[in-house]
Formats: C-alpha cells, structure tokens, sequence
C-alpha cells in the first residue's frame, strides 16, 4: 500500500509574530523542514527557532500552489497564513488543490476577531468585505444606511480608496476606523468621515470599520429601480424584471447564461441574490457590452463576467448553465436548441418576447417541452388632461420551464423567468 503524504501543517499566524503563537503551531513550525509564505510572514520566524527551509509565495499564487506543493510532496511543509487560514485565507485554496484531508489547520485570531474586541462590535452581527485581490466596486453591494461593516484591506491605499467610494455612492458621512497591525505593539487607529478623509496611507496591514449612517437606500430583492440603471432603452422593465428573477430562481452557486444582455439587469440582480451565484451575460454590441460592465460595477456585482459576440456563436465555449434567460433574439436559428442541450438536468430556462413571431416559436416549444406560457401586463397612471389614466406597456410574453432530470422529453409545468436584448427587448 503507498504511503500517505505527511499532512501539511497550516498555521496562522498575526502581527505579533512569533511571540503570539500558540504552543501548538510553534511546535509544527519547528517541526516542518520547508515553511511556505508570504515574505512579511516569513520574517516573522526567528532563524534559532525555525530551521525549516523558507519559501516565498510566487505571484499569481492561486496557479502555482499544485506546483509548489508537488515540488515538497516527500518533506514536513507548512504553510503561514494571516490570522485564521479558513477565514479569506490561503486555507481554502489549499482544501480545494490537495483537499481537506491533507491539512492540519492551526488557527490565529483573525483581523476581524481582533477589530472586533477593539471597537466593541458584536462579530456575529458585523457583515465583512474583504478587498483582499477583489474589484473595489465589491464594496458596493453591502452599502445600506445604518449598517456596519468590516473591510479587508489590499493595501496601504485601500482606505483612501473605500472613502472615495463611498463619498461617490452617497454615503460621505460615513465614520471610518482605520485599525493598523492589530495585535501588534505598535498597532494604531485613525479616524474620519468619508468625505474628505484626511489620513495619508499608512500600514498595509490594516482593517477598515465603516459606520455607513444615513446613505441612498437599496432593495435586497429583485426588481430594482429602472432608473439604477444606464440604459439605452435595451432594459427589462422593473416589473418584469422581477417577475422574470422569481422564475429563475436564483440559487447559491448556480450559473446564470444571460442572453442578449441589453443593459445587463438580469444578469446584475441575479448575482445580487448570493455572493456565490454566478453569471455570464452575452452581449453582440460592444458599447452596451461596456455599459453592463459599468452597471455591474455601480451595483455591486464586477465579478459579471460580459461576453462580447452574437449567440449561439458565443456560447460554444462556456461552461454549462444551471439557468437560461433569453430575453431577445429568439429567432436566430439554433439559438434556443443550443440553450436547452447546454442546461443542466433540472435546470430552468426562461425567454421573453414582444413580438409576435418569437411569441409563435415559445408556444411551440411550450407545446414540446410543457412548463408555463404566460403573458404579463403592466400599465402605469399617467395625466391625462386634469384627469388620470391607464398607459398600457407592450406585453411580454414569457415561457419558463425546467429540463427534465432523465431522458423524458415533457416535464410538468412549472415555474421559472426571463431579461432582455438588442434584437428584441421585453420591457
């Protein structure tokens, strides 16, 4: 029977060094003949106590841990990480490359325990941010009058950074506390609104505590305001929109193809629903390709992944969806047969239309493949002389359903949703 690789030791380790760690993750320090880490952690060891030999992280790190690993399979390696390992640390990439199994973890106070006891902020009430290899506008999301958040600094600049964010979305009164190399002797605190926040960068290793106070409000769910929103015209309509987000059914972890992106609201709202869900959005025009980059940002959600080209050319090389919305264009041919192979088993797929053509091809396909054909009506009051009346919106048409789990080719009907597009846009 081969022998078991030797466990890779994961110790986290915080601004105090070698002097704050625990009995335990010395020992597996002195114990390791390779250490691996970031620079600045490595030079926390002292040379009589740990003997190990001393690797540096490569940048990019994520691809090069396989390798490296690989490299010291037949030695005692461990590995530093800051604070807790599992708590945005390098733990999780390594129980994702060599698995769980494999690892000792030995766990440090994170930042977010220590900014916590500092300020008197009760942990599980605090929601963190962490910037840490992340798009600043990731900030953006958990912004709502009143909250608390902890960010995780990239760096030096970062709170200088936050404040201007902030002071851009609304919220320069804002207090910020900037909490530098918590545990450390010489840790510090600055203070200041967002709106000209008045501290040049300081220590790299810091944790941002943001009291939001009064700010512009946003919804949690569904069917944000259609003015949020830069949009040629190419925008699913609020209500639709909601009622298009409902029969997705958005689910943590679950890919969304968003088809004919338009302003890219479906796509945008569908990852506001998890920070795990996961979205791509096909767009043919590059400037409102752009444009839905920009919304994405504004809203909270960069990681939307925009991709520029006509479907279903462009949807050859992407990973198989869990969700479909086909919001226009759905008489290009192939188009709804490539979406249909391309979803997963007991996946939902969801087409809008305005048009009477593509309406004839939903029906169709509801007759094939069953779920739910419904048309949705929205009329808005409007002046009419002194008086009010009824403004009736094009009615969209909507097909949802799930595929089946087996071979059937018919499932009971059900629910599922719809966004939008440059060819035909449901609104």
């Amino acid at each position: 029977m081969p022998e078991l690789p030797s466990p890779i030791a994961v110790v986290g380790i915080g601004a105090d060094g070698w002097p704050g760690l625990a009995a335990t993750s010395r020992a597996a320090l002195r114990d390791a003949e390779v250490v691996v880490g970031g620079p600045r952690q490595l030079d926390l060891l002292p040379q009589d106590e740990v003997t190990a030999r001393r690797v540096p992280w490569p940048s990019p790190l994520r691809p090069a841990v396989p390798g490296l690993l690989a490299a010291h399979a037949d030695r005692r390696v461990a590995v530093l990480a800051s604070g807790d390992p599992m708590f945005y640390g390098i733990g999780r990439t390594l129980a994702e490359t060599v698995g769980a199994e494999r690892l000792r973890v030995l766990p440090h106070p994170s930042a977010v325990s220590y900014a916590c006891a500092r300020i008197g902020w009760p942990l599980e009430a605090t929601e963190v941010v962490s910037l840490v290899g992340r798009p600043l506008d990731t900030l953006s999301l958990a912004l709502h009058p009143g909250r608390r958040l902890l960010v995780l600094s990239a760096d030096a600049a970062t709170p200088a950074a936050v404040a201007a964010l902030l002071t851009a979305r609304g919220y320069g009164t804002a207090r910020l506390r900037v909490l530098e190399k918590l545990g450390h002797e010489s840790e510090r605190q600055l203070h200041g609104p967002a709106d000209g926040w008045p501290h040049p960068p300081g220590d790299p290793l810091n944790v941002i505590a943001v009291d939001l106070g009064d700010g512009p409000r946003t919804s949690l769910v569904p069917g944000l305001p259609d003015a949020a929103y830069e949009s040629d015209g190419q925008l699913t309509k609020r209500h639709v929109r909601a009622a298009t987000l409902a029969a997705l059914a958005p689910s943590p972890g679950e890919l969304l193809w968003d088809i004919g992106g338009g302003s890219g609201s479906i796509a945008i709202e569908w990852l506001r629903a998890h920070r795990d869900c996961q979205a791509v959005t096909v767009e043919r025009d590059p400037v409102r390709a752009g444009r839905i980059a920009r919304n994405a940002a504004t809203l909270g959600v960069p990681r939307l992944r925009v991709v520029t080209g006509p479907a279903p050319a462009a949807l050859a090389e992407l990973p198989a969806p869990d969700a479909v919305f086909i919001g226009g264009g759905l008489t290009a041919p192939g188009l709804l047969d490539s979406c249909w192979a391309a979803l997963r088993p007991g996946g939902r797929i969801v087409a809008n239309t305005v048009t009477l053509e593509s309406e004839a091809l939903l029906t169709e396909w509801y007759r094939r493949h069953s779920g739910e054909l419904v048309k949705l009506a929205v009329a808005h009051a409007v002046p009419v002389g002194g008086f009010t009346g009824w403004r009736q919106a094009m009615p969209v048409t909507q097909w949802s359903a799930v595929k089946p789990e087996t071979g059937r080719t018919d499932t009971a009907r059900t629910d599922t949703g719809g966004t939008e597009t440059p060819q035909e846009n449901a609104s």
